[in-house]
């Protein structure tokens, strides 16, 4: 099964959810509105993302969707 790890930051404003291992070589592409993608700096595989200037909130993360084979569920903010 896989897991996901997130981390907040409330100092920094900071949430990062990582659904591979950190890597030690990862590199970071920010994608537009403070949003950054974490690749792995050999393969460019996407390991995990940041979102800048978080707050609990957060419209630009207002929902999870997931997904379980063909079947999708919206899960409501916390």
């Amino acid at each position: 099964m896989a897991q996901i790890k997130v981390y907040y930051e409330p100092d920094m404003e900071l949430l990062t959810v990582f659904w591979q291992a950190p890597r030690k070589n990862q590199v970071a592409t920010e994608l537009g509105d403070g949003v950054v993608l974490l690749k792995d700096g050999q393969s460019g595989e996407p390991i995990g993302m940041e979102l800048l200037s978080y707050r609990p909130g957060d419209a630009r993360f207002d929902a999870v969707s997931v997904e379980i084979g063909n079947e999708k569920r919206q899960l409501a903010p916390a």
